[in-house]
């Protein structure tokens, strides 16, 4: 073998070895960004059958219909060319399968923003979905809790919060704070609050002071003095 064939040779293994390198490190990249639930964002480029696809890195990713949005998507056809905020739910290289969700991305932001809807002081019904020694958690829908510390479980002083409280009540809360996503709610403001506002509401009984100023103009003695026994 010439010297000119063994150097095209071993440059196109070094070419292979490069590929090979770079194919390695893109699906070890797409782990990361799942494990991590980084969000992406790709343009549609194809529609196909009961989905569409995108490309990450040059690598086909596909997006199920039902993973293309938090709503229901009709016509695929009318995606094409648009760009959506993706993340990765599935990547495999030996079977070249990379799955993206439009709609997991869609849920996180819609969470998100019920999370900050929930301003302090409002009052919320919620089911208690578990029992803890220190309080109880209350969903209060979408997926979002929050906690009942057991010292504002009850106006009474309690043990424990299962003495008021089981899995499945329906409750009154009041949120205390909404800070980082965990909330801490009260069960006893509710019922302090309605008392307060009972007795502001209740009629109030006037008092009358009476007081004599100077004296009487005609005495006993006086209206008795006419009167002929």
């Amino acid at each position: 073998m010439s010297e000119e064939m063994v150097k095209e040779v071993v440059e196109e293994t070094v070419e292979e070895t490069a590929e090979t390198a770079e194919a390695v490190s893109v699906w070890a990249g797409f782990e990361e960004k799942m494990k991590a639930n980084t969000v992406i964002t790709v343009e549609i480029a194809g529609v196909v059958k009961s989905g569409v696809v995108a490309y990450i890195d040059g690598v086909r990713g596909f997006i199920p219909a039902s993973q293309l949005s938090a709503e229901y998507v009709e016509d695929l056809e009318s995606w094409l060319g648009k760009t959506v905020d993706v993340m990765i739910i599935e990547a495999k290289e030996d079977e070249k399968r990379l799955i993206l969700s439009g709609r997991k991305v869609a849920r996180r932001e819609e969470r998100k923003k019920k999370f900050e809807s929930i301003a302090v002081g409002s009052i919320l019904e919620g089911t208690v979905e578990s029992i803890k020694d220190y309080g109880a958690f209350i969903d209060l829908g979408d997926r979002i809790s929050g906690l009942v510390h057991i010292s504002q479980i009850s106006t009474k002083r309690i043990k424990t919060p299962d003495e008021v409280l089981a899995v499945g009540d329906k409750v009154t809360v009041k949120v205390l704070s909404n800070e980082k996503r965990k909330i801490s709610l009260s069960m006893r403001a509710v019922v302090e609050d309605a008392k307060k506002e009972e007795e502001a509401a209740a009629p109030k009984e006037e008092t009358f002071h009476y007081k004599e100023k100077g004296k009487a103009a005609t005495s006993l003695g006086d209206l008795l003095k006419d009167i002929q026994l």
